[in-house]
């Protein structure tokens, strides 16, 4: 499996923006295109659906040495042999994710400011998400942070930081300029008219 110092490009399967019988064709796209790291997002989506989703797509990134992590919930982790977990602010602590999962598996915790960050990896996180970086309909009940703080936090936090919100090929050379080397794509990766493509150009603007 891909270790996660390894991983640039992390892609989202958001179940708001593709059908459930898309999701193993996007997720074939996006590892053949370069994405480091997957995961499956699925806000409002029952537990057993999102478990039915992340099994199936399980047997695909393995197949790629992809890492999977689940949004959320980390008591899927607890069912199946996904990577990792995702939580956000307002969701589980680290500490009760691990208790969950029952077994040793990364856990990602979203930061929206310098001070989360720092928080979170003292929390015992094993990455981060920050941002939002710019305005994004995944996010709309936070402000975007901008490019400013890029750089500070990768001075201050060490554990692998994933910028998210808002990133595109238009702008991602920016967020690299700012410090980036590892970015989070959501809606312009499934929007994407050849995600192959898309993510292969993005992959190598982090190369």
């Amino acid at each position: 499996m891909r270790a996660l110092h390894e991983c640039r490009l992390y892609g989202i399967i958001d179940l708001g923006y593709i059908g459930k019988s898309d999701v193993a064709s996007v997720a074939e796209q996006m590892i053949e295109g370069g994405v480091d790291l997957i995961q499956l997002r699925g806000k409002g989506k029952s537990l057993d659906e999102l478990a039915g989703h992340a099994a199936r797509l399980h047997e695909l990134t393995a197949k790629f040495s992809t890492p999977l992590i689940v949004n959320d919930h980390a008591e899927i982790a607890g069912q199946l042999p996904v990577e990792g977990v995702h939580v956000g602010q307002d969701d589980d602590q680290i500490e009760v994710a691990r208790h969950k999962a029952r077994r040793a598996v990364l856990i990602g915790k979203s930061t929206h400011s310098i001070g989360q960050a720092l928080a979170a990896q003292r929390e015992g996180a094993d990455y981060i998400g920050f941002g939002p970086i710019f305005a994004t309909p995944t996010k709309p009940d936070y402000p975007p942070i901008g490019l400013t703080h890029i750089g500070r936090v990768h001075t201050e936090v060490t554990l692998p930081i994933f910028c998210i919100g808002g990133i595109n090929i238009d702008n991602l050379q920016s967020v690299i300029d700012a410090g980036a080397n590892r970015v989070v794509m959501v809606s312009a990766l499934l929007k994407a008219h050849n995600i192959v493509d898309y993510a292969r150009c993005a992959s190598d603007m982090l190369a």
